[in-house]
C-alpha cells in the first residue's frame, strides 16, 4: 500500500466517525456527555466495549507475544470471566443503588474526602498512562508507513490524532462514544478474521489445518507449571480476574459506559454478554499470533526486533492490498477507542471529582459546559505529551508494560474498594493518601528483589494483587473502632 492510499483510508474512516458524531451529539447536554442520559441500549454498549477493551494493545501486542509465551495469556483471559462476574454482581449494583456519575464518589461516602480524592487521582494517573501506551502503538505504525514518507514529525502525527478525537468527543461525550465504539469494534474484528483467512489461503491450509500446524510447532501451549515463573498458570488466572476488576470495574471509562444503560438489569446483561464474547475474541487474537509466526517461517520472513511490529509487517507487505487496507482501518479503529473514551472519562472524573461541577448550583449549565470544554482540551494535550515521552523510552512488548504499570497504579484502588466493601471499619481519612503512596513503593521493592527474597520467585501480573493486599493491610492499620455501614 502507498502512503497516499493509507492516508485516504484514514480520512474516509474519520469522516464516518464525524458523521456518527453529528447524528448523536445534537442537543447533547452535560448529562448526555457524562452518562448518555441513561438511554444507551445494553447490546450496543456490550458490542462496543469489545473494541474499547481490546484497543491497539491487543490488536498488535497479543499476536506478537505468542512467539515468546505461546497461549499462556489465555489463562489471564479465562480469569476475566470471574472478574466480570464480580463486577456484574457486586460493583454494578452498588453504583446503580448510589446513582453515581463518577464511581469514585463511593469512596467519599464510605471513607471521606481524602480517600475520594486518592481514588480519583489514581484513576487519572492510570488512565493517562494506559491510554497513552495504547495510542502510541497505533500511531507509531501509521508514522512509519505513512507520515515518515512526507517527513512529518511524530509529534505532529500525534497532534493530528488528538485534535480529531477532541473534535468528535467535544460535544457528545459518552453518548457519541457508545456508537462510534460499535464501528471501531467491527473493523478491528474484520481485520483479524480476514488476516487469518488470507494466511491460511497463502499456505494452502484450512483453518483447522492451520491450528494443528500451530499446535505441532508448540505455539498453542497454555499451561506453564513452573511456580516460580512469571507465567505460572495459577498466577495467570487469578491475575486476570483482578486485572478485570480494577481495569473495568474500578475504571471510570469502562463503568461510564455501563452506567449509561437504562437500568441495572440491562447493565448486567451487557457485562455477562460482553465477557463471554471477549474471551472468544482474545482467543482469536492468540490464534492470529500463531498464524503470523507460521507464515513468517513459511515465507522465510525475518522476525522484527519488536514483536509488536510482526502483524503490520505481514499484513501490509505480504498479504495483498485488501489485507493491507483492512489492517490499516482496523488499526485506526484500535487507535480511536484508546483516546476517545479516555478523554471523556478523564474529563468526567476531573470535572466531578476535583472541580465538583455537579455540586456548584450557582453556576449556569453554560458556564459548566465551558469549564468542561477547558478540562477536555487540557487532558488532550497531557495525552499528547505522554505519548511522545513513551516513544522515547519504549523497549519491549507494550501489553507487558501496560499491565506492569497497572499493577502499581490500580493496586491502591483495589485495596480501597476491597476494604470498603468487605469490612465495616472506618479509617483515618487523612492518612489514606500516604498508604496509597507507600503501597506501590513496597510493592516495587518486593518485585525488584523477589528472586533474592523468595528463593527465585518472579512476580508477574499478580503484582496487582500484592499491591491491593498491601493497601488493604495499610488501611486496616489506620482503621478506627467506630464503624460506618459498608
Amino acid at each position: 500500500m502507498t502512503p497516499q492510499s493509507i492516508l485516504l483510508a484514514f480520512l474516509l474512516y474519520t469522516a464516518l466517525l464525524f458523521f456518527i458524531t453529528w447524528l448523536t451529539a445534537r442537543k447533547a447536554t452535560n448529562r448526555a456527555f457524562y452518562i448518555g442520559n441513561k438511554t444507551s441500549p445494553w447490546y450496543v454498549v456490550s458490542y462496543g466495549m469489545i473494541g474499547a477493551s481490546l484497543s491497539g494493545v491487543t490488536f498488535m501486542s497479543v499476536p506478537g507475544w505468542v512467539g515468546d509465551t505461546q497461549f499462556s495469556y489465555f489463562l489471564v483471559v479465562a480469569g476475566y470471566l470471574l472478574g466480570y462476574a464480580v463486577i456484574a454482581l457486586v460493583l454494578l449494583p452498588l453504583y446503580y443503588r448510589m446513582n453515581l456519575t463518577s464511581i469514585y464518589s463511593y469512596l467519599e461516602s464510605r471513607f471521606g474526602f481524602w480517600s475520594y480524592k486518592t481514588g480519583a487521582f489514581y484513576f487519572i494517573l492510570s488512565r493517562v498512562i494506559g491510554a497513552s501506551f495504547r495510542m502510541f502503538l497505533v500511531v507509531n505504525v501509521l508514522q512509519v508507513f505513512v507520515f515518515d514518507a512526507w517527513k512529518i514529525p511524530f509529534a505532529l502525527t500525534v497532534l493530528i490524532f488528538i485534535v480529531l478525537i477532541l473534535l468528535y468527543t467535544f460535544k457528545g461525550g459518552i453518548k457519541t462514544i457508545i456508537w462510534t465504539d460499535t464501528v471501531q469494534t467491527t473493523f478491528m474484528l474484520l481485520a483479524v478474521f480476514l488476516s487469518i483467512f488470507l494466511i491460511a489461503k497463502n499456505m494452502n491450509l484450512s483453518l483447522a489445518g492451520l491450528f494443528h500446524r500451530a499446535a505441532d510447532d508448540g505455539l498453542t501451549r497454555i499451561f506453564n507449571t513452573d511456580w516460580s515463573d512469571r507465567r505460572f498458570f495459577v498466577k495467570q488466572f487469578f491475575s486476570g480476574m483482578f486485572i478485570t476488576i480494577v481495569m473495568t470495574g474500578l475504571d471510570q471509562e469502562m463503568m461510564q459506559k455501563n452506567l449509561s444503560c437504562r437500568n441495572l438489569k440491562d447493565a448486567q446483561k451487557n457485562m455477562f454478554t460482553f465477557s463471554g464474547v471477549l474471551v472468544f475474541v482474545n482467543f482469536i487474537f492468540l490464534f492470529l499470533g500463531a498464524t503470523l509466526f507460521l507464515f513468517a517461517n513459511f515465507k522465510g520472513i525475518a522476525l522484527p526486533s519488536r514483536s509488536d511490529d510482526l502483524f503490520p509487517l505481514i499484513a501490509i507487505n505480504q498479504l495483498g492490498p485488501l489485507a493491507g487496507l483492512v489492517f490499516i482501518i482496523g488499526l485506526i479503529s484500535a487507535a480511536y477507542p484508546s483516546a476517545d473514551g479516555a478523554l471523556t472519562s478523564l474529563t468526567t472524573s476531573f470535572s466531578i471529582d476535583f472541580l465538583g461541577l455537579q455540586k456548584k448550583e450557582h453556576l449556569s449549565e453554560k458556564k459548566k459546559e465551558k469549564i468542561r470544554y477547558l478540562v477536555h482540551v487540557s487532558f488532550a494535550f497531557i495525552l499528547l505529551a505522554v505519548i511522545i515521552l513513551f516513544r522515547a523510552i519504549n523497549d519491549r512488548a507494550v501489553i507487558d508494560k501496560l499491565f506492569t504499570v497497572a499493577g502499581y497504579t490500580y493496586g491502591p484502588l483495589l485495596g480501597l474498594y476491597a476494604f470498603g466493601l468487605f469490612t465495616r471499619k472506618q479509617v483515618k481519612d487523612k492518612l489514606v493518601p500516604f498508604i496509597a503512596m507507600i503501597s506501590p513503593v513496597i510493592c516495587y521493592l518486593l518485585s525488584r528483589y523477589s528472586v533474592l527474597i523468595f528463593s527465585g520467585y518472579k512476580f508477574g501480573f499478580e503484582l496487582l494483587i500484592l499491591n491491593g493486599f498491601i493497601t488493604f493491610a495499610g488501611l486496616f492499620f489506620i482503621s478506627r473502632k467506630n464503624s460506618k455501614p459498608a
